[in-house]
Order: C-alpha cells, then structure tokens, then sequence
C-alpha cells in the first residue's frame, strides 16, 4: 500500500483548524513525512516559525533532509509529551497540531514490527533508540499484565486467553516475530469478526503500551496548553476511541463547565482556559476514497481563552 504513504489525513482541515498567522509559531508534535508541516510552512511569511517533532528517528532524518536550509524551521528528535521542555517553544505558540498513533510508513515497513500483515522482528518501538520492544514486554511479564494490557488499550474480549497462550508458548521459545505473535492469535480467538483480522486488536495494544502512547497524549496535551499563547490552537487527530476520549475529555475539563454528577452536588467550575473550536470532524467522502486509512480519525479543535474565567 506504497502509494498511501505519504497522504496525510485531514489536511485542509487541520491546517484550517490552526487559523495560520503569516507571522505565527507554530509546533507540529507529530511530523511523520511532513505533509501536515509543509502546508503549514506555506502559509507562514519570513517572520514565521515552524518548530517540529517527532520520537521517530527516521522521521527527524526526513524532516533534516527536507527542511535543512529553511531558516524558519526548527527541527527536534523527542516525544511531543516534552515539547514544553524544549526552549524554543518558551516565547509561546499560536498553534500546535497533534496526529496521533502510528504513521503510515511505520505501519508500511515491515522491520517495524507493528503490523501482523508481514513476518518480521517483534518490535514495534516508535523510538527505537530506547525503550524495550514489544518482544522484550512478551517475553518477562505476568499473565495478568499481559492480559491486562490486551483488555485496557485493545479493548480484546479474549485478553486471558491470548495471554496464558503466551505465557505458554514461552515456556517453550520466546516470541519474537509478528508472525508467531499473529498465528499465536489466529489459533486462540479464530476469526470472528468478517474483514477483521483476529490479531488486530492485540497489536495495538501493545503498540500503545510499549510506546507509553496515552500518558504521551495527557502530557502533550498538558504542554500545549501551557505553551499556547492566548488565541493561540490546538488540533488533534486522533484514531481510535482511547485517544479521542482524552482530547475531548482534556477540552471539556479545561472549558470552565460545572464538574460533578447528577448524583451528587455541583463542584465549582475551574476557570476556563480552553474553548472547543465547532464540533467533532470526519474525513470526508472524497477523502476516505483515496486514503481509506483515514477512514477512523477525528479532528478536534479548542482555542486557549485570553483570560481565566472568560467563556
């Protein structure tokens, strides 16, 4: 599926989202091959700047060979979680955009480990300069932590039983190749959802889960709201139900409504600071015909308030 590589998803409405300033700073945390970012460079003037992340190495290599000579980009190899760590976000941004998971040539290149839809080393490190691989996850912990895993991030009907199976066949030889993982699977749950692979949702829980992905988003999220200037955008991108819960949840929180139950008593609101930018997008019909992987995002946009307390 070469010729999907390089389509990013929803990218009129992302970069619309952001409402680009000629003169802006702007953060893309996730900059994969670039797509959302040159839309975005292309609308600054000479006084803007771009800053760009990303925790994959061969991304920042991508992002070096193709912005190198631009002196309004800024290039940094980390996981958006500390881009308020980095000194260049300390002047403050009008806009971070956020697309969530796993890119398209990661996902494309077998070596990887994050697919089961080609044999190849049991990985799945978007970082892999540190961390330990999904191998080495397999390969030491508890039934119940592998089955727990399974359940919270795959939300896999089948984690105990997939995760004793594990626990088993290691007994005899580790797993170590998506292939073994995925047979593994197949055998255990069979194929009972038509157009599903029965491996699916087991690898992406522990592509989260090696990749620490959802304490990344709660962070990121945490940092752009300190980073954002008032007026300043957030867009997210996100691709399953676990991410998109956060970002709606982190906007709601931050929005100055009255928390609480209708059980029980009111809490008193926080002052708002965040304001959601329309309602929930979709890619559209157009666009899923051509890149059906967008087929599952969800683009959502807040603003930062210019004063605490201002709805």
């Amino acid at each position: 599926m070469a010729e999907l590589r390089h389509i990013p998803v929803m990218l009129d409405e992302a970069v619309e989202g952001l409402a680009v300033q000629a003169g802006g700073r702007y953060l893309d945390g996730t900059f994969g091959r670039g797509g959302h970012a040159r839309a975005v460079l292309s609308r600054l003037g000479s006084a803007g700047r771009l800053l760009l992340m990303d925790r994959d190495p061969k991304a920042i290599a991508a992002a070096r060979d193709a912005f190198a000579a631009e002196p309004r980009v800024a290039i940094r190899h980390a996981n958006f979680a500390s881009l308020a760590e980095w000194d260049e976000t300390a002047a403050g941004l009008d806009g971070v955009l956020l697309d969530l998971g796993v890119s398209s040539p990661q996902l494309d290149e077998a070596a990887r480990g994050f697919s089961f839809m080609a044999d190849a080393s049991l990985d799945m490190r978007m970082d892999t300069t540190q961390g330990e691989s999904a191998a080495d996850f397999l390969a030491h912990a508890p039934e119940r932590e592998i089955a727990d895993v399974l359940w919270q991030f795959g939300e896999e009907r089948f984690s105990r039983k997939i995760a004793r199976a594990i626990v088993e066949r290691r007994a005899e030889s580790p797993l170590t190749r998506t292939g073994e993982l995925s047979a593994l699977i197949e055998r255990v749950v069979g194929r009972r959802e038509p157009g599903k692979h029965p491996a699916t949702r087991s690898f992406q829980a522990l592509r989260i889960h090696v990749n620490g992905e959802l304490d990344a988003v709660r962070r990121g999220l945490d940092a752009a709201l300190a980073r954002l200037k008032p007026g300043g955008r957030l867009a997210v991108i996100s691709f399953h139900s676990l991410e998109d819960r956060i970002v709606k949840q982190f906007i709601r929180d931050h929005s100055g409504r009255v928390q609480g139950s209708r059980r029980g008593p009111p809490q008193a609101a926080a002052p708002a600071e965040l304001a959601a930018v329309g309602k929930a997008q979709f890619p559209s019909e157009a666009e899923l015909a051509v890149n059906p992987r967008a087929r599952s995002a969800v683009l959502r946009v807040a603003e930062k308030l210019a004063q605490a307390g201002h709805a």
